[in-house]
This record gives C-alpha cells, sequence and structure tokens, in this order.
C-alpha cells in the first residue's frame, strides 16, 4: 500500500525542547514530499534527504538506514503505508520530531 495524501489536521511547531511538534497526518504529508519517483514508498536515498532537511545531514546515511531497517517489516527496503509507524518511532527517537496526538 502506497504512503497517502491525508489532509493536515494541525500545523507544524517546534516545540520548547527543540523537537518539531506534528500529527502522524503532517507526518505523512512531509515524508510524501520526499518521495521524488511517486512510488508511495520511501527508499533509503529517499530517507536520507528527508533526515537532512531537519538538519540530520552528519549522520544522515546512518540514519536513513536505521530508518529502513527499523521500519521495513516487509524487508523489501523500502516504507509503505503499512510501516509508516515504525518510521513514526524511529523519527521520535533519531529524528528530533514529537508526534502528537490528532
Amino acid at each position: 500500500m502506497a504512503i497517502q495524501n491525508r489532509s493536515v489536521t494541525r500545523s507544524r511547531e517546534i516545540a520548547s525542547n527543540g523537537k518539531r511538534e506534528m500529527t502522524v497526518e503532517d507526518f505523512r504529508l512531509w515524508l510524501k514530499k520526499f518521495d521524488v519517483n511517486g512510488d508511495g514508498r520511501i527508499s533509503r536515498k529517499e530517507l536520507q534527504h528527508a533526515i537532512r532537511s531537519v538538519g540530520g545531514w552528519f549522520a544522515s546515511w546512518k540514519n536513513a538506514s536505521g530508518g529502513i531497517n527499523s521500519a521495513d517489516v516487509n524487508g523489501d527496503g523500502y516504507i509503505d503505508d503499512t510501516e509508516i509507524n515504525y518510521l513514526l518511532d524511529f523519527a521520535e527517537k533519531h529524528m528530533g520530531v514529537k508526534i502528537i496526538p490528532y
């Protein structure tokens, strides 16, 4: 299943701890911007670009690999809509993102 484009329910804000706050839907829309080939999945290289966009340039390849490895449940080398929750966990731990309700 492809990463679907859904409506944004809350705009992104920066919390006092410096983390970018976003809803699950915001995260999906943000991630979709990096799906450059439009296949509805996020590759390692696309995730690398996403990580760089939030300032993770130094370790972006390592983080992209870690993100794919921790989220790619079916082992196909891509993250799709069915695996997005695993990537959300990774984003909160390693990408300076805080996922908030609604």
